[in-house]
């Protein structure tokens, strides 16, 4: 189990213990994008989903605020998305998320891949009540650094008008009897960028408010793990 705690705009914190993780995939708002999506994944060996929308259960301990991600090769990266996590007494809060996956295993299972990096979550939230009336317009931003060059380059830039809402996958969760205290769902992400290097040393997302200026972000370094013996 992970514990995150998560200050809101008026100052207070909410403690979550974190119960069950689930990610979210092919998530967009598009089904027909999606598909063209999932058609683009088979081209790379990546197994296609049964169903879409996917949804993957994640270890709950993976559910994490960090700002260093170990990782064991150099093909892994991150995805710039939200999460709805449900706090200790049943409110819904509404935070940044990058899950970071493992683009080697992604070919043989995307649940797996799921399994073996973390989901970092962004240390502020929002109450999902206070922009429920301006979910579309709120901004989803990722940026990539990479060792040697020192700039931050945008990989990611988009809205939530672009992937299923918090509320699509509250009523899911209802429906499953997972809407439980300590739930936390991540979105599933929006398109990156053509060109830019997905494979970093260091990873910045961004879910920004445009009507009040408020940024929630995080931000993490990706660091090597050194070779295995034996």
């Amino acid at each position: 189990m992970a514990l995150l705690t998560f200050e809101l705009p008026d100052g207070t914190t909410r403690r979550v213990d974190v119960v069950q993780v689930l990610n979210a995939g092919y998530a967009g708002r598009s089904q027909d994008d999606v598909a063209a999506h999932v058609a683009e994944l088979a081209e790379l060996g990546v197994p296609a989903p049964s169903v879409t929308p996917a949804l993957y259960p994640v270890a709950p301990y993976l559910a994490q605020h960090t700002d260093r991600v170990s990782v064991q090769h150099a093909r892994t990266s991150g995805e710039a998305e939200w999460a709805l996590v449900v706090d200790g007494d049943g409110e819904l809060l509404l935070t940044a998320a990058c899950d970071h996956t493992d683009r080697e295993l992604e070919v043989h299972g995307v649940a797996w891949s799921k399994n073996a990096g973390p989901d970092v979550l962004a240390r502020r939230a929002w109450r999902l009540a206070d922009v429920q009336d301006r979910l579309d317009a709120l901004t989803l931003r990722a940026w990539v650094t990479h060792t040697g060059s020192g700039e931050a380059t945008l990989i990611q830039d988009g809205t939530l008008a672009e992937l299923l809402t918090p509320g699509y996958w509250a009523e899911v969760l209802r429906e499953r009897g997972d809407l439980v205290p300590g739930t936390v769902l991540i979105s599933g992400t929006i398109p990156m960028a053509e060109g830019v290097d997905q494979f970093a040393d260091h990873w910045r997302v961004e879910l920004g408010d445009p009507a009040t200026g408020d940024v929630i972000e995080l931000a993490y370094d990706v660091v090597r793990m050194p070779a295995p013996i034996g």
